[in-house]
C-alpha cells in the first residue's frame, strides 16, 4: 500500500514535494483547511458575535454560520437564554435563599413621606443583544446592580411608607422593572430585565417595635371605624324607614280627614238643596231621621194622647222576641230596646221621645 501510494504521488508530483507543483499543492490544501476553519455553529441558547480584527461587525442568530478565518474574523458565543440574578440590599447564603447578611448601604431608602424603609430585592435579567452586551457597557453586572438600586430609590421616593409595606408591593416591582429597563435601553446595554422581585420591605430594625405599635393602633382605629360604620348603616336605614312610615301615616290621615270633610260638605249641600226646594218635607224627614238615630237603642213606651179611659197606653207586642235568635249572635241594641219596651202603667199625659 505504501509503495502504491508513493507511485501515485510520483505521478502527481514527478519532481517530489520540493518541486514547484508540490509546493503549490501543499499551499492549496492549507488554504482550503484555513478557509474551512471559518465554519461554525451557533447553538439555540447562544448568539454569535463576529469580530473583524477585534471590532464588532455583526451578530448572528442560531444556526450554521461562516466567518472569515482567523485572524481576520473571530466569533464569540455568549449564552443569551441563561437567567442572571443580582441581589440588592442583601447577600444570600449561596443556596438561593436570603441569608442573615444585610447590606444597609443598599437597602435603606427614603420614602415619599420622608420615612426610612429597609428593602431587599432581586433583579432577574437575560442578554437581549450579545453585541451590545459585550461592547456597549463595561462590567454589565455592576451596571445592572447600580441602575437597579437607582431605579428602586426613585420609585420608593414617590411612594409613601404605608402603601410600600402593604398593598403597593406589586406596583413597586412593576414600576422599578419598567424604569430599570428604560435606563438599560438608554445605555444600549443589550440586557432585558425579566423580573424585579421584592424580598423584604420592613421598617428599619431599631424602630420596628415602635412601628408595630403604630400599626396595631391603626388597626384598632380601623376596626372602631368599621364598627361605627356598621352601626350607622343599621340605625340610619331604620330611622329613615320609621320617618317614611310616619309620613305615609300622616298622609293617609290627611287624605281621610279631607275626604270626610268633603263628604260632609257635599252631603250638607245636598240636604240644603233639598231643603230649599221643600222645606216642610225636608224638616220633617230630618226630624224623623234624628229621632230614629236617638231612639235606636233606647227603651220605648208608646202612648196615645188621644186615647180615652186607658191613660193613653197602647199595648205593644214585641214581635222580635217571639222569634228565637241564634245562640252565637248577641242580641242587637234594637232588640234589647224592644225587650225592655213592655206595656206598663205610666202616668197619663206623659210622652217619651
Amino acid at each position: 500500500m505504501l509503495r502504491r501510494g508513493q507511485d501515485r504521488l510520483k505521478k502527481v508530483m514527478p519532481g517530489g514535494v520540493g518541486s514547484g507543483r508540490g509546493i503549490a499543492l501543499v499551499v492549496g490544501l492549507l488554504a482550503i483547511i484555513w478557509l474551512a476553519s471559518g465554519i461554525y455553529r451557533v447553538e439555540a441558547d447562544e448568539q454569535g458575535v463576529v469580530l473583524r480584527f477585534g471590532q464588532w461587525t455583526r451578530t448572528e442568530q442560531p444556526g450554521l454560520r461562516y466567518h472569515l478565518p482567523a485572524p481576520i474574523e473571530t466569533v464569540l458565543l455568549p449564552k443569551v437564554t441563561r437567567v442572571n440574578r443580582i441581589e440588592v440590599g442583601y447577600r444570600s447564603a449561596g443556596d438561593g435563599r436570603r441569608g442573615d447578611r444585610d447590606v444597609p448601604d443598599e437597602s435603606l431608602m427614603l420614602t415619599g413621606d420622608e420615612n426610612i424603609i429597609d428593602i431587599d430585592f432581586t433583579v432577574f435579567w437575560v442578554i437581549k443583544d450579545a453585541g451590545q452586551y459585550l461592547f456597549k457597557i463595561r462590567e454589565p453586572e455592576v451596571t445592572v446592580k447600580k441602575a437597579a438600586e437607582s431605579a428602586m430609590r426613585e420609585v420608593i421616593g414617590r411612594t409613601e411608607l404605608q402603601p410600600a409595606l402593604t398593598e403597593a408591593r406589586q406596583q413597586i416591582e412593576t414600576s422599578t422593572r419598567q424604569l430599570l429597563q428604560a435606563m438599560l435601553d438608554d445605555y444600549q446595554s443589550g440586557i432585558e430585565v425579566t423580573q424585579v422581585q421584592l424580598q423584604k420591605a420592613d421598617p428599619p430594625a431599631p424602630v420596628i417595635d415602635a412601628f408595630n405599635d403604630v400599626q396595631r393602633a391603626r388597626a384598632d382605629r380601623e376596626r372602631a371605624r368599621n364598627e361605627a360604620e356598621a352601626y350607622r348603616n343599621d340605625v340610619i336605614p331604620r330611622a329613615r324607614g320609621d320617618a317614611e312610615r310616619l309620613i305615609q301615616e300622616a298622609s293617609a290621615y290627611r287624605e281621610q280627614v279631607v275626604n270626610l270633610a268633603q263628604g260632609d260638605a257635599e252631603r250638607f249641600r245636598k240636604v240644603y238643596d233639598a231643603f230649599s226646594q221643600a222645606k216642610e218635607v225636608t224638616a220633617k224627614r230630618m226630624y224623623l231621621e234624628t229621632m230614629e238615630e236617638i231612639l235606636r237603642g233606647a227603651h220605648k213606651v208608646i202612648i196615645d194622647g188621644n186615647a180615652q179611659g186607658a191613660q193613653g197606653v197602647v199595648p205593644y207586642l214585641p214581635l222580635g222576641q217571639l222569634q228565637p235568635a241564634p245562640a252565637a249572635v248577641p242580641p242587637s241594641p234594637a232588640r234589647t230596646g224592644q225587650s225592655a219596651s213592655q206595656p206598663g202603667p205610666v202616668m197619663s199625659g206623659q210622652q217619651t221621645r
